[in-house]
């Protein structure tokens, strides 16, 4: 297992853990749905029991797209942190077309 001193020499490796586009789609997919859980209880529309659905949403849909599509083991599992940050960095990136959708 590789250790990273910091995110930025971590950033590259996950990247390549998501070179399936099947993946990262379904990687946007959890990310924006966690966001829209998030909103709709912030917001009282849904109630605060939601937010036990947010880290199966989140990993559910990344998890079928490393085992499905990208048959790798998703890096969550070896940089947690690193892993949720690269999560969120991806998901701006691909919004801004920075990476494809």
């Amino acid at each position: 297992m590789a250790q990273y001193q910091n995110f930025e020499e971590f950033y590259p490796f996950y990247l390549s853990e998501h070179s399936n586009r099947t993946c990262r789609r379904l990687h946007f997919v959890g990310s924006a749905l966690v966001l829209g859980v998030l909103l709709a209880v912030l917001i009282g529309s849904l109630s605060l029991v939601w937010l036990l659905a947010v880290p199966v949403v989140g990993y559910g849909f990344a998890w079928v797209g490393h085992f499905f599509f990208e048959h790798n083991r998703p890096a969550t599992f070896s940089h947690p942190l690193y892993s949720l940050i690269g999560d969120w960095v991806m998901f701006r990136d691909m919004l801004i077309g920075k990476i494809p959708f």
